[in-house]
């Protein structure tokens, strides 16, 4: 038997991201780093910026015991909101986490080493920026290596920026530093092949068939309807020995059927 694993999911905030103004670079490369560790991605959430909106979409996501990765609205404009809504959502207050408010002034210490900017921590600019350290409270901080402002961490849920620079770190080092137990545990694996000449209502009740007899194996059945030669990428996943069998059978089944399929 497999062990459990919890369900990873992803949560990006952004109207730019609804509008359009900018394309999601995040789910990809979540992607990338979870099947290096063999672990899988089961869902994405797009949320605007409006906090009511926000609160709900946490509050839902809180109830779960999901592993989420929460992208944007952390910093300290207008329509960074998801600090508050993460707050409101778990009925906590917001607090200055003192590790942020030791980065953050280390950070504008540095700024002003460099030529930009002041170290001092009365003026009102930096004042603005202690608000990035102002977290639900009971979170941990999740260190940024770009510019040292962190982002937080609390019931299985991690806030980042939007900035992929920021948050794909943040990212691999939350997946390194809190869940290395669920590594590999599982061993997927996934087979296709090609099937030519045969409708995919065929070779529906084979699919449904293959599942009843191997539950831990998924099939799927992917037609191509563009331009070429008709036919479906026809395929299983899973638990190796199992995906083995299964496969075995679903060509048998092509065949009986009348399909041509490829190796």
């Amino acid at each position: 038997m497999s062990p459990h694993l919890p369900k990873i999911r992803l949560i990006l905030i952004g109207d730019e991201i609804l509008s359009g103004r900018r394309q999601d670079k995040h789910m990809p490369h979540l992607i990338t780093l979870l099947g290096e560790r063999g672990l899988q991605l089961n869902a994405v959430e797009i949320v605007s910026d409006a906090q009511a909106e926000i609160t709900a979409a946490l509050a839902r996501s809180f109830a779960t015991g999901d592993i989420v990765f929460c992208c944007g609205g952390i910093g300290a404009t207008p329509d960074d909101r998801t600090r508050q809504a993460a707050a409101e959502a778990l009925g906590v207050d917001l607090v200055l986490h003192p590790e942020a408010q030791r980065l953050i002034t280390e950070r504008c210490a540095d700024n002003e080493r460099a030529g930009r900017g002041s170290g001092d921590m009365s003026l009102p600019e930096n004042r603005q920026r202690l608000e990035m350290g102002v977290f639900p409270a009971g979170s941990d901080i999740v260190p940024n290596p770009y510019n040292k402002i962190p982002g937080f961490f609390i019931r299985d849920h991690t806030f980042m920026p939007g900035f992929p620079v920021m948050a794909w770190p943040m990212m691999e080092w939350t997946l390194d530093q809190r869940y290395p137990s669920l590594h590999h545990q599982v061993e997927r694996i996934e087979h296709s092949f090609l099937v030519f000449e045969m409708p995919e209502s065929r070779i529906i009740p084979a699919l449904e068939e293959l599942e009843r007899r191997w539950p831990e194996v998924r099939a799927f059945s992917l037609p191509s309807l563009g331009k070429g030669r008709p036919h479906i990428d026809l395929g299983v996943k899973g638990e190796p020995a199992a995906a083995a069998q299964a496969l075995a059978y679903l060509r048998e089944e092509v065949r009986r059927l009348g399909g041509e399929l490829t190796p």
